[in-house]
């Protein structure tokens, strides 16, 4: 599968439960972008240049976030440490995102399969959202049109950027050795330099560009950030613990790692690290309005950003 996928997308399901010969072979696969082959004395090697696109359920069925995505996932450290990204993704009960879903696959068993005439005659129309969501997405020959035009790109890094990327990697490690985060739950490697390269790079050829520039860096510095962040904030509330005081650290720690913004905090990141402590959006709303009253936090006029009127100690 993953010489067929060579220039493309390998996307792989229950990842934890592969067998060890094929866990062996993709580690070479997403080293070096090739497989060795050796079967009737012919030993040959192939390319798999492609992304591989992987999620893995936990090991005894419920995530456990008191240990690290190794011992959850049950897997190599040396396999994990080879994505660029890590993502948490925690159920916890969200009325409105559980409205959402429930509407989207309901909808989706729901509408009937046009023909083949009425395809050709109407193949850029998107059937509506229906109120689900608030935006219109792009039709399947779009996309694919678009990525079609975006690979043929292969930007480089600018002259000037070479230094900043430079100085993001070792501010990551500093700050891993100096801080107090969990180094069992995530840690940087030297691949992580190559993984902001990639990222920095991709994002340049979502703009058609043939030049990395500070944009491209930024959102693959963003993109690190909230991997690390899914990971390593996602500890579970203590039982009867007050909503405010989690606001309230969620909102601290999250305005030490963003330095660049003067304090500020998006309230959709903040909604995002409560949820992993079953926090509901409706909860982070009502804990910032009563620290609004009480002269500690500041929202922005459009309600977007949060930040303490004095800096938390």
């Amino acid at each position: 599968a993953l010489v067929l996928a060579d220039m493309g997308i390998c996307c792989i399901d229950e990842f934890d439960k592969m067998e060890e010969s094929d866990r062996t072979a993709i580690h070479e696969v997403m080293e070096q972008q090739t497989v060795s082959i050796a079967k009737s004395g012919i030993t040959t090697t192939l390319n798999c240049r492609t992304t591989v696109l992987a999620a893995a359920n936990p090991v005894f069925g419920r995530y456990n976030p008191y240990k690290s995505p190794v011992e959850n996932i049950d897997l190599p450290p040396a396999l994990l440490s080879r994505f660029d990204l890590l993502f948490l993704l925690l159920d916890t009960v969200d009325s409105e995102k559980d409205k959402n879903l429930a509407l989207h696959v309901c909808k989706v068993h729901s509408n009937f399969q046009k023909s083949d005439n009425e395809k050709k005659g109407d193949g850029d129309d998107v059937p509506p959202s229906d109120g689900i969501y608030d935006f219109k997405a792009f039709d399947a020959a779009f996309m694919r049109n678009y990525i079609r035009k975006a690979r043929t790109f292969e930007p480089l890094i600018d002259d000037e950027l070479q230094r900043d990327i430079v100085d993001a990697y070792v501010g990551m490690r500093d700050e891993e050795k100096t801080g107090d985060r969990d180094s069992r739950k995530s840690y940087t490697t030297p691949r992580t330099l190559l993984a902001i390269l990639r990222l920095s790079q991709a994002h340049a050829r979502t703009r058609f560009s043939d030049r990395v520039e500070r944009q491209d860096f930024d959102e693959a510095i963003r993109l690190m950030k909230a991997s690390k962040e899914s990971v390593e904030l996602a500890a579970p509330a203590k039982k009867n613990a007050n909503p405010l005081d989690l606001v309230y650290d969620i909102v601290a720690d999250l305005s030490r790692r963003e330095t660049d913004n003067d304090g500020w905090v998006d309230m959709a990141h903040v909604v995002s690290m409560a949820g992993h402590k079953a926090l509901t959006k409706e909860m982070v709303i009502e804990a910032i309005e009563n620290w609004e009253s009480l002269s500690v936090l500041l929202r922005s006029e459009d309600k977007q950003t949060v930040r303490f009127l004095v800096p938390a100690a």
